[in-house]
């Protein structure tokens, strides 16, 4: 009796834990249940914004080893619906992708194969409406900045939004990045009788009591946020520097915040104490526009920025005057992943590289903007 009532426990602790978990928390196992294809263990998926008001953001997949074709828009493909307007950033947490998309307003739960899983909507929301923008993970929930002045921490398994901190109304938060139990929040922008005024603030909120904590001064029109080393990178979309580029700086959590400029970036990923930088500059002022791309890499280690390029010499030639959307590298084997856009004109391209710069392909993304990358290895 005693080895029946043992067994009976063991299968109900083993059935309550299939039910809290959709995504697998097995590394040698993915969860593609629901797909309607077959996908090998490594894989990796492109969001693309897709153009503003066109309904038409796109998620691809695509295998780096081999062994399945690429499928431009495999949302659609195993959801049977589209993604929806302006998908602005995707990332990775326990192996499921978490996807914000702007302009239809919600954040969608997908499993490793791309099926969804639940779904949050934030059009009815008074204080969300506005707009989800970044998304950042840590023990268990998400975190999402949104246009109006509002954080939300919001439950990874059920979308379930928990609690909301208004910091301050009518402010257009950007980029978040947790280090420390702390969450970092870029403070971009407000509107004020119709004009723009850029804000240079990043909100520090303390996780443990999801409330802030203090405010950083940074440049003008902080956007981007990204931990590495328990370092916060930090892009803001300073235009008074236009020659130049967007001024690319460094928190230090260690040290009560410190604020320090590293030089100007426009897209950034790090791996491996590197921090890779794009900086992309365009002039708007002759037609057709020029673009010129800088690419560069910063130490954290040796606190030292190298403006040698990280590709190498057999890297395609137009990658060097060509627009650029997305920067991204594979964590598991350093591959590096550079997106290219033509805008609304066309799909774009992701060139591929090897971690020391190699070229390896280039292919098109399948849809329109590509700007955020998720890697199952």
């Amino acid at each position: 009796m005693k080895v029946r009532s043992l067994l009976v426990s063991m299968l109900c602790m083993l059935a309550l834990s299939v039910s809290f978990a959709s995504c697998s928390d097995d590394d040698d196992l993915l969860d593609d249940s629901g797909s309607t294809v077959a996908l090998p263990q490594v894989r990796a998926f492109f969001l693309n914004a897709g153009t503003q008001g066109a309904n038409n953001a796109n998620i691809a997949f695509y295998a780096p080893n081999g062994g399945a074709d690429f499928i431009g828009d495999i949302f659609q493909k195993q959801n049977r619906a589209k993604l929806g307007d302006l998908g602005q950033t995707m990332i990775e947490y326990n192996e499921c992708m978490y996807v914000a998309v702007y302009g239809s307003n919600y954040l969608v739960k997908l499993n490793a194969a791309g099926v969804e899983q639940t779904r949050a909507s934030f059009v009815d929301d008074q204080d969300l409406a506005a707009g989800i923008r970044a998304i950042a993970a840590e023990d268990g929930y998400i975190y999402a900045s949104f246009y109006g002045g509002v954080v939300a921490k919001i439950n990874a398994n059920t979308l379930k939004v928990e609690k909301k901190l208004a910091i301050e109304n009518g402010y257009n938060l950007e980029g978040v990045a947790i280090s420390n139990n702390m969450l970092y929040v870029a403070n971009s922008y407000k509107q004020v009788d119709g004009k723009w005024v850029y804000l240079n603030d990043v909100f520090v909120v303390d996780l443990a009591t999801f409330t802030l904590k203090e405010k950083l001064a940074v440049a003008t029109n902080p956007n981007v946020l990204m931990e590495e080393d328990d370092k916060i990178f930090l892009i803001a979309w300073d235009y008074s520097f236009v020659e130049e580029g967007y001024v690319l700086q460094i928190i230090d959590p260690a040290n009560s915040n410190e604020v320090t400029n590293i030089g100007h970036a426009t897209y950034m990923a790090a791996d491996d104490d590197v921090v890779y930088l794009i900086n992309s500059l365009t002039n708007w002022n002759v037609n057709p526009a020029v673009t010129t791309n800088h690419f560069s890499t910063y130490n954290i280690k040796t606190k030292t920025l190298n403006q040698s390029s990280f590709l190498k010499d057999d890297a395609p030639k137009e990658l060097a005057t060509t627009s650029t959307s997305m920067l991204q590298v594979n964590d598991d084997n350093g591959d590096i992943y550079i997106g290219t856009t033509y805008f609304a004109a066309g799909n774009g391209n992701i060139y591929r590289f090897k971690k020391d710069g190699t070229f390896i392909e280039k292919f098109d993304c399948g849809g329109q903007n590509p700007n955020s990358a998720v890697f199952f290895n």
